[in-house]
């Protein structure tokens, strides 16, 4: 379980395909407080330490399944050498829960469609796809690259967020593109909601 708050900005390493993808993380993490078999959200994808070192710099290692890279922007926009990522490590019991619940269970991609500056910050519209759209609100909460973000306003499967210019900078999104794709986990409050209105 994952607050949508980013720690840290990881770096991908090295990228291997052994049956599962494998994949390489470099991170500013003490590795030495992270347990083989730990959870850390990589840019929103709940994934499993298997390996973890220290030379020449903190690393840790994660296997990706084809069934992760189907539900994620790994599909589209596959993990290479050098790719940022936004890192956070599972929540402990007592931590401060600074957004929202978040599993780590990606439910699709959204795509950039609009950015627009507004004083210091960037409006950003994304595109959800249509089977997830019904659970995204205004002022309601979703989890984009694994960041907890508010929703300003939707618009059928188009919806906005405000970055401001805090989030930029210790987050991958000081970064964000036209047409780049995003791993996109709605409130899970929000979809139990729709599941009792359909029972109701």
């Amino acid at each position: 379980m994952f607050t949508g708050i980013v720690t840290d900005i990881g770096e991908v390493l090295q990228v291997e395909q052994q049956g599962d993808l494998r994949a390489r993380i470099g991170t500013s993490y003490d590795v030495n407080g992270i347990d083989i078999g730990a959870s850390i959200a990589s840019d929103g994808v709940c994934l499993t330490v298997i390996a973890k070192g220290s030379t020449p710099r903190n690393w840790y290692d994660v296997q990706i399944s084809a069934e992760t890279i189907s539900k994620t922007n790994l599909g589209k926009s596959a993990w290479t050498v050098g790719r940022k990522l936004n890192l956070e490590r599972a929540l402990r019991l007592g931590d401060e829960l600074g957004g929202h619940i978040v599993s780590g269970h990606v439910d699709g991609v959204a795509e950039v469609v609009r950015m627009v500056p507004e004083g210091d910050s960037l409006r950003v519209t994304f595109r959800a796809p249509k089977e997830l759209a019904k659970f995204i609100a205004p002022k309601g909460s979703v989890a984009l690259n694994g960041t907890s973000l508010t929703v300003n306003e939707v618009d059928g499967t188009d919806f906005g967020i405000n970055f401001i210019p805090h989030t930029q900078q210790v987050t991958t999104w000081g970064g964000i593109k036209l047409g780049d794709f995003v791993n996109l986990e709605v409130d899970t409050m929000a979809r139990y909601v729709a599941r009792l209105r359909e029972w109701s």
